[in-house]
């Protein structure tokens, strides 16, 4: 038999060679492109890699090692990115070409003296990299929000009752603000849910509050506390939360708080100026039988009216109803459909679903039940404390005229024959009353 040997791969078998595995060129151990395909930051001058999630240790080694400030990295949209950029421009030019020179213990001698090189935006070519950066983070994250506005394979449980959701993520984001009253924004202000709900989760199983931020000792203490406390919420102020908000994205280095302060200010330096077409339009006011949510009042009576038969200013305008009913009614509504009783007839169904259609089937949901049901002081209270429906209740200007006009004697102040006045006033016949009982004793 012929002899045989392996050298690299390669089986030699007399004059015949076979490969055996697959062979690679020889690859460079640095250089940019290497760099790019690894997932850590690289430091811009030397071959030192950090994680990204090491961002400041790589800055610190940067000023330490290498006498390099960066101005407003928290205004750069993709750091490993913006690293990679100069790492490669700095390979090209000399760093003075690029970074204005700051010299410390200028008055020391020479050998004591240090020099500092500052990249900041005042450089155009800078300026117009975090400008890019920041418009293709928009872009990618605009992207994202419109793939999950479209998304119907979504699947998730609720935090706060273990009910399962699936189709799209606004049907767990309503369901939450609607049943447990912890609102976190409209849906299609929100960007990478699946992850944002992850965050939430994760702290609510280390039993820390998600307003506060306080660890309790066990579950039903920590939602004893939210809910007493009404810390449903989160908290504003943590800006671990900004990357799940569109609002984060859409101007060049400012947060939420700086555009809405931006808004304040416009108002208040307006404040002279005419205000009579401004309407105010409540916030996420939220169907009596369905998730829907609608931005301004109108909008969601138009939707109750044609999804479900439901005309509310029908109902007020037929049945004179004032503020103080109209909040009863719609507690009263509110409440049965929670508890999945029809408002008329009082039947009780295993889901909100089968009591919606019963409902609008059997057009009780288009007449109110006898008034006696619904007028009680219980429901004085509302049923979710965050309703905002509530807050755009109103009187109508034609009940109150009308009711003034049947109830209410109203007299004219020019009154010419005041004696006759004063002979058939109610006072008249008080006053003998009183007289005669005096008379008595």
């Amino acid at each position: 038999m012929a002899a045989s040997c392996r050298a690299g791969g390669t089986l030699r078998r007399g004059d015949t060679e076979c490969i055996l595995e697959p062979l690679s060129l020889p690859e460079s151990p640095g250089g940019v492109a290497a760099v790019e395909s690894s997932p850590d930051v690289p430091c811009i001058f030397c071959k030192e890699c950090y994680l990204l999630a090491e961002q400041n240790q790589l800055l610190k080694h940067m000023i330490i090692e290498h006498k390099l400030v960066i101005a407003d990295v928290k205004l750069v949209a993709d750091f490993r990115r913006y690293i990679l950029y100069w790492k490669k421009r700095f390979a090209e030019q000399p760093i003075t070409d690029f970074c204005s020179v700051i010299r410390t213990n200028s008055e020391a001698p020479l050998e004591e003296q240090d020099n500092y090189f500052l990249l900041c935006d005042v450089l155009p070519e800078d300026r117009l990299l975090r400008e890019q950066l920041q418009q293709k983070r928009l872009r990618e994250i605009l992207e994202q929000q419109q793939r999950e506005r479209d998304d119907t394979s979504f699947h998730s449980m609720c935090m706060f009752c273990d009910q399962e959701f699936t189709g799209n993520r606004s049907v767990l984001l309503n369901h939450m603000a609607r049943e447990h009253a912890f609102n976190i924004g409209l849906p299609d202000n929100i960007v990478n849910c699946y992850e944002f709900l992850a965050v939430l989760q994760g702290k609510l199983d280390n039993l820390q509050c998600l307003y506060c931020e306080k660890v309790f000792r066990d579950k039903n203490t920590l939602k004893d506390h939210m809910r007493k406390k009404q810390h449903r919420r989160i908290n504003a102020k943590n800006k671990e939360y900004d990357k799940f908000y569109i609002i984060n994205y859409l101007e060049f280095g400012k947060s939420w708080e700086e555009v809405q302060s931006e808004d304040d200010r416009e108002l208040l330096d307006n404040l002279e100026e005419d205000w009579s077409d401004w309407e105010e339009n409540p916030v996420c006011a939220v169907c009596l039988f369905c998730e829907q949510q609608a931005d301004t009042t109108e909008k969601l009576y138009l939707h109750m009216q044609k999804s479900h038969g439901f005309d509310f200013p029908k109902i007020k305008s037929e049945h004179g109803l004032n503020f103080y009913q109209q909040v009863k009614l719609l507690n009263f509504i509110r409440r049965e459909i929670h508890h999945c009783r029809c408002c008329n007839c009082q039947e009780k169904f295993q889901s909100k679903g089968g009591l919606i259609s019963h409902m609008e089937e059997t057009k009780h949901v288009t007449f109110l039940p006898a008034r006696s049901t619904w007028d009680q002081p219980q429901y004085y209270f509302p049923t979710y404390e965050n309703d905002t429906l509530l807050c755009t209740l109103s009187d109508s200007e034609d009940l109150i005229t009308e009711g003034q006009s049947e109830d209410i004697p109203v007299v004219s102040e020019d009154i010419s024959n005041l004696k006759a006045l004063k002979q058939s006033s109610v006072l008249n016949q008080l006053l003998y009353k009183d007289n005669k009982s005096q008379e008595k004793f």
